[in-house]
């Protein structure tokens, strides 16, 4: 298949569709010869229409580098603010109305709700106007047999940056748009009366030419630095390089009221406080210490949110799973009322943080670390030497916290038994996060190795799962708990569902609170208790020569 021309273009109109065709030319190269184009008659050209886009960025850029463009446009009588996010659908484009300001020759202000979510990409940095497009437009219609068969659309262009210095560059271009019922053979004749006046096809590139512009007159950016190629500080960098964009990513969604995006921004967090503990020798564990902890505390802002939706969303499938002959009044409903106002305080809350100075601080101090790391001296002995082995401690810590929790499990005590998983599953993070690491592309793995860590992360996956599924039923028994608690206190009728018959022996919550909804989210201890061993067995067996 061939590649489509990106000079040419087809749109859709309310009456006819239309085949356009782009052409670039010298600043002033003037109108083509239309007066005697055979069977096509031109009307007169309009006056000329003045359309601006002024782009908005902080001095080093930080919004273009992610992806992000903030302007403000303004063409016919109209004046907006424009965001283009880099996650944004197909035509999905943020506009606001340009409030006019009180004084004049004064930048607009930017709207709060488009500097809600950029707020993160500049990073305390004001934004404010790096550079401007303008085009001066004329039409001129073309008629044949007394119907409109398409139009020639001129623009004089100006792109310029704006700044202490100022580059500035004209061209002319042409479109060609012409409906599919024009006269066989007019678009190469209008080609050739395009070309006598130095226009060529190409496609637009004012947005682009901009771009470079203000990409070469931007203050340099500290750059990352990269170690030795196949170094463990080469493949250790480039992990926490790769996260550290995953949470800028991230961030643009959180801020946007998706609940995926807190959900990637806990996870981009883990895996980067994974890499700095994992590997002390390769990154100096002093310097990396307040990261470390800056991280820790940005999980735990983050996690009310997100732990919200999962237990809301397991209660909601356990009750709809559930015997309709077992459940008492609108359970339904009351549990979305329950989790609506929680839901709404801590999406505030995700809010409140991203926002404030200790984030930001945070985001900015993961930019040092990548352009001024803290490399060690083992950080250039070679990844495959170094690496694996501080991935085995990382699985030793999760061999003993694991083999703990199996053994509380089985004495009954439910406490001590969920603390004692929790700890094995955060050890069992970090070391899935390490092997991770180890199996990255600069570790150069033969395709025996890569099946062999394939293996290895499939079955550390699956025991995660099983320690997961347990913590996440006892956050949604007490989630239940409180629910019935407060209820109570309010006066109101508390959510009920009927006690199966035979609830069967070993249950673990031993029916305290409400016994049926414990005995529809808790597994019995020795149920639960089998299934992490199950899962470990396999996994132990799958490490084994």
């Amino acid at each position: 298949m061939s590649r489509r021309d990106p000079t040419t273009r087809t749109t859709t109109d309310p009456a006819e569709t239309h085949v356009g065709t782009t052409y670039r030319g010298p600043a002033a190269a003037g109108a083509p010869r239309l007066a005697d184009l055979e069977g096509v008659r031109p009307g007169r050209a309009s006056a000329g229409e003045v359309r601006e886009t002024e782009r908005y960025d902080t001095a080093d850029l930080r919004l273009a580098t992610q992806g992000i463009v903030l302007a403000v446009y303004r063409e016919n009588d109209a004046e907006y603010w424009r965001l283009d996010l880099p996650d944004a659908g197909e035509g999905e484009r943020l506009q606001v109305p340009v409030t006019p300001s009180e004084v004049e020759g004064v930048d607009p202000e930017l709207p709060a709700e488009l500097d809600e979510l950029v707020r993160g990409a500049r990073r305390g940095a004001e934004v404010r106007p790096v550079g401007r497009i303008r085009r001066v437009r004329t039409r001129t219609p073309l008629r044949a047999a007394r119907r409109p068969v398409g139009e020639l659309i001129r623009d004089e262009v100006q792109v310029a940056t704006l700044g202490s210095s100022t580059t500035v560059e004209n061209w002319s271009e042409t479109e060609v748009r012409l409906t599919l019922s024009a006269p066989a053979g007019l678009a190469e004749k209008l080609t050739a009366r395009l070309a006598e006046t130095g226009m060529e096809p190409a496609p637009s590139g004012a947005d682009a030419e901009l771009d470079r512009l203000l990409r070469v007159g931007a203050p340099a950016a500290p750059r990352r630095r990269l170690d030795k190629k196949g170094s463990a500080g080469a493949v250790v960098l480039g992990y926490v390089a790769e996260h550290v964009d995953a949470l800028a990513d991230a961030d643009l969604l959180a801020r946007r009221g998706d609940d995926e995006g807190v959900h990637q921004m806990r996870v981009a967090a883990r895996r980067l406080r994974s890499a700095l503990q994992n590997f002390p020798t390769v990154l100096d564990r002093e310097r990396t210490r307040p990261l470390v902890d800056e991280l820790r505390h940005l999980g735990q802002q983050l996690a009310p949110a997100r732990d919200l939706k999962v237990v809301e969303e397991r209660i909601t499938a356990a009750v709809a799973e559930t015997d309709d002959a077992l459940v008492l009044g609108p359970v339904r409903a009351r549990v979305t009322k329950h989790f609506a106002r929680p839901r709404e305080e801590a999406r505030a809350a995700v809010l409140t943080e991203l926002d404030g100075e200790r984030y930001a601080a945070l985001r900015s101090a993961l930019e040092r670390l990548l352009q001024d790391p803290p490399l060690t001296g083992a950080a250039a002995r070679p990844a495959r030497k170094e690496l694996p082995v501080l991935e085995k401690k990382a699985q030793r810590r999760f061999d003993k916290r694991l083999d703990a929790a199996l053994d509380t499990l089985t004495t009954g005590d439910a406490e001590a038994g969920d603390t004692a998983v929790h700890e094995a599953r955060k050890a069992g993070k970090r070391l899935r996060y390490a092997a991770e690491v180890t199996r990255a592309p600069g570790m150069k793995l033969g395709r025996k190795d890569r099946k062999k860590a394939k293996a290895h992360a499939k079955q550390l996956k699956s025991v995660h799962q099983a320690l997961g599924e347990h913590q996440d039923t006892v956050v949604s028994r007490r989630t239940l708990r409180e629910a019935r608690r407060g209820r109570a206190r309010r006066g109101g009728e508390r959510l009920h569902l009927r006690p199966p018959a035979r609830p069967g022996p070993g249950h673990r919550g031993a029916y305290r609170g409400d016994p049926a909804a414990d005995a529809l989210l808790m597994r019995p201890a020795t149920r639960a208790a089998a299934e992490i061993a199950r899962r470990w067995h396999d996994h132990t067996r799958e490490r084994s020569p």
